[in-house]
C-alpha cells in the first residue's frame, strides 16, 4: 500500500532561513532545492535570505550551469536526469523518515562528474529514498559550484578572491554547516554526518579533509572511485588563464569576468582550452593548494587533525574500460581464443607473466578480462589507502567485482556500483539481468549503514573484513561470494599497467568500434 500527502500543515520543518514544506511518499519525507547559501561568482558563499513564509520545498533547484551542451548517451551504464542550469544552484535535497528528535546518520551526497560536470539528481539513482527508508538514515544531496565558477584562481587580483580557486569547496563546506545548524530539525545526527561520493564526489571527500574549515561538521568518510591519479593539484600559471579569457571576451579586469554571461565565459573557455591543455597551462576546473585546502594528500601529507576520521575506500573492477564492451563473448570463448586477443597487444612472454599474477587474484575469471583490470583509479588507491592506515586503525577497503548483465557478462564499470549502494536497483535497468543483484545490493547497502553508525563497515552477511595497516590492505571483494584477501593485487596492478599502458588508446579504439556491430 502506497501513501502520499502534501498538504499546508504537514511536513514542515523550521530551518535557520526559515519554515520549508516538503511532501510524504511511502513513509519517507522528502524536501527538494533548499537554498542553503546564496553567492556572487567567483566569491565565497554567504547565507541564503530569511524567509516568514514557509518555502514550497517540493521541486529541486538549479544544478550548476555546464560548460558545454550535454548529449544523451551511454543511458544503459549511467541513467541520467536533465534539468535546469543558473548560477543560482546552491541548494540541498533531504529525505528523512521523520521530523523528530531520533538523531539518525546524516548520509551527505557529493555527485560525481570530477569537479566540472554533474549534479545532486543526475543519475536516477542519487534518490535518497530507498537509502533513508531501509537505512533509517536522513541522506542529503547537493548542487554546487563547479568547472570555473567553482574553481578559477583569480587570488592573484586581491584579497576578495583569495579563495576563488576553492569555491565549490567553500560552497560544499556551507552545505556542511547549514547540515550542522539545521539537520537536527529533519531528525538527523549533526554529530554523525557521513560525507560520501562517488568519482569527483569521491574527490570532494578528500578535498574536505584536507580543508580546515570543514573541521567538526562530519564524522566520517566513504570514498568510491575517487582516488584518481590523472586529477592531481593543477598545475601552471592562474594568471595566464585569466589574461586569456578577458582578452578573448574583450573585458578589462576580474570584475569584468564576473558580469559576462556564463555562456560567453564557457564558450570562450572551451575555445582557449585544448592550446593550455597541449602545452601543460594551468586549466582551472580543479581545486587549488593553498591555506585553504592543503592539496592532494599523496603529495603533501594528510592534515593530522583528521587522521581519525574514519574511511571507507574502494573502486570497481573495470572502470572505464567496462564502458567499451567489445565484440565477443569472453564466456563462451576458449582460453587459447582469448590469448590470441590479448597477444594483439602485448607479447607472449609478458603476458606469461601476466597471466601468473592474474590467476592468482582471480582464478574463476576469463583470460579476456586482464584488458578490464583497472590501474587508473586502483593504483593511486592502494597508495591512498597505505598512507592513511598509517595514521589510524579505521580504513577500509574494498572492490566491487561482480560482473553486470551487458553484453552476456561484463566487469563492472564506473558508476555501477552507486545503485546498490542506494538501495535503489529497482530504479535502474542493468542489475534486474541479474540474479544475484538483490543479494549482492544487501551486501553492499548492510555495509554502508554498518560503516555509518559505527565506522566498521562488518556486518553478518560479509566474513571478515580487518581495517587496513600500512603493510596490508585488507579489500573485501564484493561479488556473489565474497571474500577478504590481503594485498591480493599489489603484483598484477603495476604489472597490468605496465603492459598494457602503450597499447590501451588502441584497445579501447578497437573494442568501442567493433562493440558497435
Amino acid at each position: 500500500m502506497h501513501s502520499f500527502t502534501y498538504d499546508r500543515t504537514f511536513a514542515i520543518a523550521q530551518t535557520t532561513e526559515g519554515p520549508v514544506r516538503g511532501f510524504e511518499h511511502d513513509r519517507i519525507l522528502t524536501f527538494r532545492g533548499i537554498p542553503y547559501a546564496q553567492a556572487r561568482r567567483f566569491h565565497a558563499p554567504e547565507p541564503a535570505e530569511k524567509h516568514e513564509d514557509i518555502l514550497d520545498a517540493t521541486s529541486y533547484g538549479y544544478v550548476c550551469p555546464l560548460l558545454s551542451q550535454e548529449k544523451p548517451k551511454g543511458e544503459i551504464y549511467v541513467p541520467h536526469r536533465y534539468w535546469l542550469q543558473s548560477e543560482d544552484c546552491l541548494n540541498l535535497n533531504i529525505w528523512t523518515p521523520a521530523l523528530d528528535g531520533a538523531r539518525r546518520p546524516v548520509m551527505f551526497w557529493m555527485h560525481g562528474g570530477g569537479y566540472s560536470a554533474g549534479s545532486a539528481i543526475e543519475h536516477i539513482a542519487y534518490d535518497g529514498h530507498a537509502m533513508a527508508l531501509n537505512g533509517d538514515v536522513v541522506v542529503v544531496t547537493v548542487n554546487h559550484r563547479l568547472n570555473l565558477l567553482g574553481y578559477l584562481d583569480l587570488s592573484a587580483y586581491g584579497k576578495e578572491y583569495e579563495n576563488s580557486g576553492n569555491a565549490g569547496g567553500d560552497d560544499l563546506i556551507a552545505a556542511l554547516k547549514w547540515v550542522h545548524e539545521n539537520i537536527a530539525g529533519f531528525g538527523g545526527d549533526p554529530e554523525n554526518v557521513v560525507i560520501f561520493g562517488q568519482s569527483g564526489g569521491g574527490g570532494k571527500v578528500t578535498t574536505l579533509l584536507q580543508s580546515p574549515a570543514a573541521d567538526g561538521l562530519y564524522a566520517k568518510g566513504y570514498i568510491m572511485s575517487g582516488v584518481i591519479g590523472m586529477l592531481g593539484d593543477p598545475k601552471g600559471e592562474p594568471q595566464e588563464l585569466a589574461e586569456a579569457l578577458m582578452e578573448k571576451l574583450g573585458v578589462n579586469d576580474v570584475a569584468g569576468l564576473e558580469h559576462v554571461p556564463y555562456a560567453a565565459l564557457a564558450e570562450a573557455y572551451e575555445a582557449l582550452a585544448p592550446a593550455f591543455r597541449k602545452a601543460g597551462k594551468y586549466l582551472g576546473c580543479l581545486p587549488t593548494p593553498n591555506a585553504h585546502y592543503l592539496g592532494d594528500p599523496l603529495v603533501h601529507g594528510f592534515r593530522p587533525e583528521t587522521s581519525q576520521v574514519p574511511l571507507l575506500i574502494g573502486t570497481v573492477l573495470g572502470e572505464f574500460t567496462s564502458f567499451a564492451p567489445g565484440p565477443f563473448d569472453k564466456h563462451v570463448m576458449t582460453e587459447e581464443k582469448q590469448r590470441e586477443v590479448l597477444l594483439q597487444y602485448i607479447p607472449e612472454d609478458t603476458l606469461r607473466t601476466l597471466e601468473t599474477l592474474y590467476r592468482a587474484c582471480y582464478p574463476e575469471r576469463p583470460l579476456l578480462d586482464l584488458v578490464r583490470v583497472d590501474t587508473l583509479f586502483r593504483e593511486p588507491t592502494i597508495a591512498y589507502i597505505c598512507t592513511r592506515a598509517a595514521l589510524n586503525s579505521s580504513t577500509y577497503s574494498y572492490l566491487f567485482t561482480m560482473d553486470q548483465p551487458v553484453f552476456g557478462g561484463l566487469a563492472p564499470w564506473h558508476c555501477s556500483d552507486i545503485p546498490y549502494v542506494f538501495h535503489n536497483i529497482d530504479l535502474v535497468d542493468y542489475p534486474n539481468g541479474s540474479p544475484d543483484a538483490g543479494a549482492m545490493q544487501e551486501m553492499i547497502f548492510r555495509s554502508v549503514m554498518a560503516f555509518a553508525r559505527t565506522g566498521d563497515p562488518a556486518n553478518d552477511l560479509l566474513p571478515a573484513w580487518p581495517a587496513c595497516t600500512p603493510e596490508c590492505e585488507s579489500t573485501m571483494l564484493l561479488d556473489a561470494s565474497p571474500k577478504c584477501a590481503e594485498n591480493f593485487d599489489h603484483q598484477l596492478i603495476p604489472a597490468v599497467r605496465s603492459a598494457f599502458a602503450p597499447a590501451m588508446a588502441r584497445i579501447m579504439k578497437d573494442l568501442s568500434g567493433q562493440a558497435q556491430h
